[in-house]
């Protein structure tokens, strides 16, 4: 059982995940080997390599969107050709992690919910806010057995409650516990990662699990009930993130991938349930929990407004009210104005 977590913690979980990341993948453009000497034969090698393709590193789950995209990336592959480019795609447990990349330089574009933005941004990571989902608060909740005595999250004090760290549904427990009257110091917080959290919450270790789809409606099919959703507490965006200095530098290239992206949604909205065996196939989630979850989000790439930037900078202050992050930030620091990769369209 974990009750409050220092920021420092939360840094160095997530940064072991980042240099994972990086001993697998690479945090480096350029390759390893020494270079040949002047006018020997491995410099017609040097001249060919500096011709080679750019490399557009995406960030990516096995749930969503942009797992779709490395799934039906002909179009991506085509457009990132056309201006010398290719994509290359890394995998993450979850957007924590993938932030810590971004700022190892491994990641350029990613996809990750509204809360691990502002623990990055309180760590210094250097990323910018390029795009967002429709909101979706239906999409994540507070989860109890079928049959548990709690009927409210008042009934939640002295509990013990399963959370992923960072994330979304961090931020949805801080809501709720504060509706109610209540903080995070009166119930058992326990940072679990969404597979282990599910295991506790089916064995009866943890009283309740905050969770998002599709595994909220994989355990809701399995028979768990909401206590409750985001509704009325959250908005639920999910945001498309880019590292500064390739939004900034190659700003062609980002154009492309986010109109790929705003492709693939529309065929989403048009074909959930391809989309959800394709998923239920990655994940190893019900097909039905995906075309549960999908009843329950809008589609389409919306643009980074004043609106959206005042929600998130909310969302900030009251984690650093509640000591959950170490400073204040500004949230705007972390807006590139669409003037520089052209926008949403």
């Amino acid at each position: 059982m974990i009750r409050h977590t220092s920021f420092a913690m939360i840094r160095s979980g997530l940064l072991a995940c980042a240099a994972l990341a990086c001993a697998l993948l690479g945090c480096e453009r350029g390759g390893g080997e020494a270079s040949a000497p002047a006018g020997s034969a491995g410099a017609p090698a040097r001249a060919q390599d500096a011709r080679e393709a750019a490399v557009v590193r995406l960030g990516y789950q096995k749930i969503g969107t942009p797992y779709l995209l490395k799934e039906r990336a002909d179009g991506l592959k085509k457009a990132l050709e056309a201006k010398n480019a290719r994509a290359e795609w890394i995998e993450f447990p979850a957007g924590p992690p993938l932030l810590e990349a971004m700022r190892a330089g491994a990641v350029d574009v990613g996809h990750v919910g509204e809360t691990p933005p502002v623990f990055a941004q309180a760590g210094g990571v250097p990323f910018v806010y390029v795009a967002t989902d429709p909101p979706a608060p239906k999409a994540e909740a507070i989860l109890v057995p079928k049959g548990s005595p709690i009927t409210s999250v008042a009934g939640l004090k002295g509990k013990r409650v399963a959370v992923n760290r960072g994330s979304n549904v961090h931020y949805l427990l801080v809501r709720a516990v504060e509706s109610a009257g209540l903080t995070l110091d009166d119930i058992q917080v326990t940072f679990l990662a969404p597979a282990d959290a599910r295991s506790a919450f089916e064995s009866g270790k943890v009283d309740a699990w905050v969770i998002w789809d599709p595994f909220l409606a994989a355990a809701e099919l399995a028979g768990a009930r909401i206590l409750q959703s985001g509704e009325g507490l959250v908005d639920n965006y999910l945001f498309y993130v880019a590292r500064r200095e390739f939004a900034e530098q190659q700003p062609e290239l980002l154009r492309i991938v986010l109109d790929e992206y705003q492709t693939l949604s529309g065929w989403e909205r048009d074909n959930t349930e391809e989309t959800s065996q394709i998923l239920a196939r990655s994940s190893g989630v019900a097909y039905e929990a995906f075309l549960t979850s999908y009843r329950r989000r809008a589609f389409g790439l919306l643009p980074i407004t004043p609106e959206i930037l005042k929600k998130q900078q909310d969302i900030a202050d009251t984690l650093h009210k509640l000591a959950v992050i170490p400073r204040e930030i500004r949230v705007e620091d972390a807006f590139l104005s669409t003037a520089v990769y052209g926008g949403v369209r």
